[in-house]
């Protein structure tokens, strides 16, 4: 089984933020493979769903951003998942607007709920795929921007991006991160 998590925040406060790309990648997974209801686990919500004949737990920790990792550890040592069998799906600030980047290890890059995940897992050998949000404007702080809403133009670019995002989540699952990475990594 493979696991993959999209972080954000909970609540109608915070949907469609720039902080929850990671949460709508996990329900455009959810809507095409998943199968049943979604189910209140692990601090979350999950639903399992089954892609190129691999089952996956889908799942968005419902514990705010930056406590994240209580959540997909738990889901994790539940289902005795490796952590090359994780994918944590995130924002980032430090990417231009709809630019996607996946890893297999590294920092957390100033990202409050991927460093939350590393560190209740233990190491920073786990798969990330973070989407570009942009930067701040000027003079506005990073909380505030990630916690806003896209701008009406930049709707259809993060959209796309989404797509794209999902999309390189499936073949992650189908074949391997690298051929992930060898994608979507590119401009």
């Amino acid at each position: 089984m493979k696991l993959i998590v999209g972080l954000g925040n909970p609540g109608d406060k915070y949907k469609a933020t720039r902080h929850n790309v990671g949460f709508e990648v996990v329900s455009r997974l959810a809507k095409k493979y998943g199968a049943g209801t979604p189910r209140a686990r692990f601090q979350g919500e999950t639903i399992e769903a089954t892609i190129a004949q691999t089952k996956v737990l889908l799942l968005t920790p419902l514990t705010y951003m930056n406590a994240s990792g209580s959540s997909v550890l738990a889901a994790r040592d539940f289902y005795k998942i490796e952590n090359t069998e994780v994918l944590v799906v995130c924002d980032d600030f430090n990417l231009p607007l709809a630019r996607l980047r996946l890893r297999a290890k590294g920092s957390a890059g100033g990202q409050n709920g991927l460093a939350d995940v590393l560190r209740r897992l233990g190491t920073e050998e786990i798969s990330r795929l973070r989407i570009g949000v942009g930067a701040p404007a000027e003079g506005r702080g990073a909380t505030g921007h990630v916690l806003g809403r896209f701008a009406k133009d930049e709707q259809p670019i993060i959209a796309e991006a989404l797509d794209r995002a999902t999309a390189a989540a499936v073949l992650w699952v189908k074949s391997s991160l690298e051929a992930a990475m060898n994608q979507y990594n590119a401009d």
